[in-house]
């Protein structure tokens, strides 16, 4: 809504927009001075708004008002969004633009999508193929069948086994026989049944099973555990554990989530000093500064180191020339910001805390500091503030306010003090305030400000350059005049404020520099760094400035000093696509030379640069749903980084549909704030951090967590072993179930495809259901091909998921070929040696019972690398108590097949036949894995030998040399 007036006499509202784009610091709206008077004194206001249409930029808005026949400019500055909240303010009235599904907040929400593992999508595909095996075998048994009742027509009469004319009574009648057709069609339907068992229906029971514990495991892993907000890992998704093995693109939220959304003053150079806090001491609450008024004590909320020396200066006030360029250093520090001081009270009531609300937490931080020096900011309005200095309280008027714009890259404050003198404070980036300052004027100074901010940005701390003038009296209504106008112009607003602000920050006299600490979150850099060495393309979407983004990029080791920084910041869709053109042809010649491989695995030349491409939400508000997406992906992928900055909500989300459609690689969205759900929904895998800015992106992911760097081993641990678990386990059921299926088919082909079966109906049912069912689910959830260590301190393991090493449809054909082959094993070794002998067919079918469960579980155990207690268990418990069914079930005499099992298994050729199907089925297997791992091992196997060798020696660390990353999966 368009804001007309508020409880502030000035039309200020404070609003915080945490819900939109994740920032929490309080940010100002205000009303027109056209409307302000008039409301809510006046029942009637006629007036008429011109806006533009819906859509979904939260950072603009293009409108205009009249009012008595009077038209005003209306801008970002000028409205309330829904979302937002507002603070510190009694009441807003204001008219509604866009309201329902057409408010900017509605339009940047996008439904939470169905999310299916891709391992999950994958054996999908195969189960399609089983059924059609299935059905294939079925095929071939009815129409095996139908010849054999063509070919045996005129014996089924009297035909043994078969006789289809019953002769016990009086007349003659066929048995259940309906002819040729029917039982064609009837010998499908039974083979349908006999081999049902094909289609695994226990493998998704299984996989829910192995979930859920895989969760339990992660839950209670304390190395993702949050000490500082006593968070454990959560899983609040148990269909896509194996999807965080598999992870390609992670796009991540700044605030909040790479960091702590603190900043903290560290050090300063002032007239060419540097006081860089190395005798600096921690202030307590008692020897922090604080002001007494009217019998209360009012002292800043957060506690900021300070320099002995420094303090001195202070003290000492304008008596000396470097305690007045200290005292108008910390006087800029103060007033050149839009802080909001807010009074707290406490338990005590003589004591009340001041806390700064900003846009902005490097403001936050300066005007901490200088509070803890003695320049307290007490009170601002839009037409003034007042600072205490050292206990006196001062009023300064507020005669004009230039905002941080990213073109000039600082901002500025005109003040009127006591003394009718008119002074311009300037603060901004080091690259754009040495151009306006005047470098006739103390060179010196200059030269070592200068070596300061050096040393400040090497060691990863954010820097900002604080310069000042007096305006003589003509300069200052020249200005003034020229502002007036520029403020109220209809078109063009921004460009002439910003021709008026280079004109007033000119000719500067350099006061000093600021070095800040951004605390970004524990282990942040050394987490980016192992997911960019692991492959993983690493994006920051962000609703912050870009110079903000920046900084953080090269603090959290996202960005380099070696990277070349491609910039689109465009406001056309024109020139959106020249800017685009030009980054490409720029990022190809500087990275599609071959030679060498850089750290996210795209192959660089011989002293080639990497390329970092930041782009800005306008440009993607032109670039996104057009033509000029393909043409972004293009570029994006010649850079190693991506850092998106001032991005809506549903752009966030847009950008990972961008890469999603164009790539089959898997997605992870991570963020701590409401701004981030589109994003967290619209990836492959969404988690969400358990921060400061609430539970809606907790509520809406997938997993959640405490901090960032706990991404780490939920990916290179936990998301490898269950990927590889997961794997193996889908393959092994297709395996199991297929080597019995395949058993009855055989003997189906020698029982003149009648569908009787060998295999007891009690041994089918519960083959999949107690014979095999336990160790599968307990190899999914314990087994580990790696330890832990291993995995994080060799990221590139994690290229075995980018790889479909464990899944994929070369194995799913070996596996069924080595299937064929065992199953043979198994039913052609007893058939011939029981050929001629007067055996049953219960007892040779319980044979074939106990050989393919023993068969599939040392299968299974040959497989198995970490052994424990609860393994050996399951797996040998299941032959125990196969043993034990097939012996109950032959022991009730209503079963056919009664004491079968007694009789046959007194016999030693029963247990040659075993030991010679196990021998024979395993052999060919056993050969191919020890060549395979012999001669063309891969990297876990690599690592697993590395593993044996260090535990046997010892000694120093084993390197291991891995595969190189690819940018495409090696299918």
């Amino acid at each position: 809504m368009v804001l007309l007036s508020t409880s502030e006499p000035t039309g200020v509202a404070y609003v915080q927009t945490t819900n939109l784009d994740g920032e929490s610091n309080l940010k100002t709206r205000y009303a027109k001075q056209e409307t302000l008077q008039k409301i809510p004194e006046k029942e009637n206001v006629s007036g008429l708004i011109k806006c533009e249409k819906p859509n979904r930029n939260i950072y603009g808005f293009q409108a205009n008002m009249e009012v008595d026949g009077k038209q005003v400019s209306l801008g970002p500055s000028n409205i309330i969004l829904r979302g937002c909240e507002l603070k510190n303010t009694t009441w807003a009235v204001g008219v509604a633009v866009y309201a329902g599904s057409k408010t900017k907040a509605m339009l940047n929400n996008s439904g939470a999508p169905s999310k299916r593992s891709r391992l999950e999508t994958h054996m999908n595909l195969e189960i399609i193929f089983l059924s059609l095996f299935l059905v294939a075998l079925c095929t071939v048994v009815s129409v095996c069948a139908a010849v054999w009742l063509r070919r045996h027509r005129d014996e089924l009469d009297y035909l043994p086994f078969y006789r289809r004319k019953d002769f016990s009574e009086d007349e003659e009648k066929n048995y259940n026989y309906y002819g040729w057709g029917l039982e064609i069609f009837f010998t499908f339907l039974m083979s349908v049944i006999v081999f049902q068992i094909m289609i695994p229906i226990s493998l998704y029971i299984s996989m829910e099973l192995v979930r859920v514990g895989q969760a339990y495991f992660m839950i209670r892993d304390a190395e993702m555990y949050d000490e500082s907000s006593n968070t454990r890992f959560q899983c609040r998704a148990l269909n896509i554990n194996e999807d965080l093995g598999q992870i390609k693109y992670v796009f991540s939220d700044k605030t909040g989530t790479l960091t702590e959304n603190m900043m903290e003053f560290q050090c300063a150079s002032i007239w060419g000093v540097d006081y860089n806090g190395g005798k600096a001491t921690s202030q307590d609450q008692k020897d922090g500064y604080f002001v007494q008024a009217d019998g209360q004590v009012l002292r800043p909320k957060m506690v900021v180191k300070t320099d002995p020396e420094l303090l001195q200066y202070v003290r000492n006030g304008k008596e000396t020339k470097e305690g007045s360029y200290v005292h108008d250093f910390f006087l800029a520090l103060a007033a050149c910001n839009t802080i909001v001081p807010i009074i707290v009270d406490t338990p005590d009531p003589t004591l009340k805390l001041i806390d700064y609300q900003g846009e902005s937490p490097d403001e936050q931080a300066l005007v901490y500091a200088a509070a803890a020096y003695g320049f307290m900011l007490i009170e601002r309005t839009s037409g003034h503030i007042v600072i205490d200095i050292q206990g006196e309280r001062k009023r300064f008027n507020v005669l004009g306010l230039h905002e941080f714009d990213s073109d000039r890259k600082r901002m500025s404050v005109i003040l009127g003090f006591p003394n009718q003198s008119v002074k311009v404070f300037v603060k901004g980036a080091d690259t754009t305030m040495f151009s306006v300052i005047d470098r006739s004027l103390n060179t010196s100074i200059i030269r070592a400000t200068e070596a300061h901010l050096q040393s400040y940005s090497s060691i990863g701390l954010r820097t900002l350059v604080i310069g000042m003038r007096e305006l003589s009296t003509s300069e200052f209504e020249e200005w003034h005049s020229a502002f007036e106008v520029a403020s109220t112009a209809l078109m063009g607003r921004a460009r002439l404020l910003r021709k008026i602000a280079s004109n007033i920050e000119s000719n500067l006299c350099i006061l000093g520099a600021s070095g800040i600490e951004d605390k970004l979150q524990q282990g942040v850099p050394e987490a980016i760094e192992s997911l960019r060495t692991a492959g993983i393309k690493v994006w920051v979407l962000t609703g912050d400035k870009q110079e903000t983004a920046i900084s953080i990029g090269y603090s959290s080791k996202l960005l380099t000093s070696k990277m070349t920084q491609v910039i689109v910041n465009s406001n056309s869709k024109e020139s959106c696509r020249k800017s685009l053109e030009d980054a490409i042809i720029m990022s190809k010649k500087l990275t599609t030379t071959s030679g060498t491989t850089n750290e996210t695995g795209r192959t660089l030349g011989t002293g080639s640069t990497p390329v970092a491409l930041i782009i800005d939400g306008t440009s993607l508000v032109y670039i996104l749903d057009s033509e000029l997406e393909e043409r972004l992906f293009e570029l994006a992928c010649n850079c190693s980084v991506v850092l998106c900055c001032r991005v809506a909500p549903l752009q966030k989300a847009g950008i990972i549909s961008l890469v999603k459609k164009r790539t089959s690689d898997m997605t992870l969205a991570i963020g701590d704030g409401a701004n981030d759900v589109s994003m967290i929904q619209m990836a492959d895998v969404g988690v969400g951090i358990s921060g400061q800015e609430g539970r809606q992106a907790v509520m809406a992911s997938d997993f959640a967590m405490g901090q960032f760097r706990f991404l780490v081993p939920l990916l290179f641990v936990h998301g490898h072993w269950n990927y590889q678990r997961m794997g193996y386990m889908i393959l092994y059921n297709f395996y199991r179930n297929a080597v019995f299926v395949l058993v009855l088919f055989w003997y189906v082909l020698f029982t003149c495809f009648t569908l009787t079966t060998a295999i007891n109906e009690w041994s089918s049912v519960l083959y999949s259901v107690i014979y095999t069912s336990v160790p599968t689910v307990v190899v999914g959830i314990l087994d580990k091909d790696l330890s832990r260590l291993t995995l994080l301190k060799h990221p590139q393991l994690y290229g075995a998921g980018h790889r479909d090493e464990c899944y994929n449809k070369t194995l799913f054909w070996i596996t069924m070929l080595d299937t064929l082959y065992q199953s043979v094993v198994v039913f052609f070794i007893p058939l011939l040696a029981y050929w001629g002998s007067t055996i049953d067919a219960a007892s040779i079918g319980d044979l074939w019972t106990l050989a393919v469960v023993i068969l599939v579980n040392l299968h299974l155990a040959m497989d198995v690398i970490h052994w424990n207690w609860i393994t050996h268990a399951a797996i040998w418990g299941s032959i125990i108590a196969t043993f034990i069914c097939v012996i109950v079930i032959d022991a009730i005499p209503s079963l056919v097949g009664y004491w079968a099992i007694f009789e046959i298994a007194k016999t030693r050729l029963f247990w040659f036949c075993l030991l010679a199907i196990i021998v024979t089925a395993l052999i060919p297997r056993f050969v191919v894995k020890v060549l395979y791992q012999f001669y063309a091992p891969c990297d876990v196997q690599i690592a697993r030998e590395a593993e044996k060798f260090w535990a046997q020696s010892q000694s120093a660390a084993v390197e291991v040399e891995m595969s190189p990353i690819l940018d495409h999966p090696r299918r």
